[in-house]
């Protein structure tokens, strides 16, 4: 079994940076992809970033160059840099491993809030 812990949510003012972590328990290299997704009130759950091990990273269009997703694998974890934080990205963010298997098998994360005021 897998576990993803998320940590570094927490409520930011508009403008302002936050750093999460996921720390893996096992090497994260032996996943296709890692990411980060979130989900606000009352919607569905979107990919806020990933990055895949043989591939360049992705980002959704609302975060792209606010953002910054990384990894190290010495250490199972990945990173997403928040800057320029705005109050549409208040959500719980979800860490996530995605296997090289096919079809692919998604582990999760608990989620940590990222609430950002106005």
């Amino acid at each position: 079994q897998v576990r993803l812990v998320e940590s570094g949510g927490g409520l930011r003012q508009a403008g302002e940076s936050l750093r999460l972590s996921c720390a893996a328990s096992r090497n994260i290299f032996s996943f296709a992809t890692m990411g980060w997704y979130r989900q606000a009130p009352g919607k569905q759950r979107e990919l806020v970033a990933d990055i895949p091990n043989r591939s360049t990273t992705n980002y959704a269009d609302s975060v792209k160059g606010r953002f910054t997703i990384s990894r190290d694998n010495a250490k199972n974890t990945v990173y997403l840099q928040m800057n320029s934080l705005k109050p549409e990205d208040t959500a719980v963010y979800y860490c996530n491993a995605k296997t090289a298997t096919i079809p692919p098998y998604n582990y999760w994360g608990q989620g940590t809030q990222v609430t950002v005021s106005s």
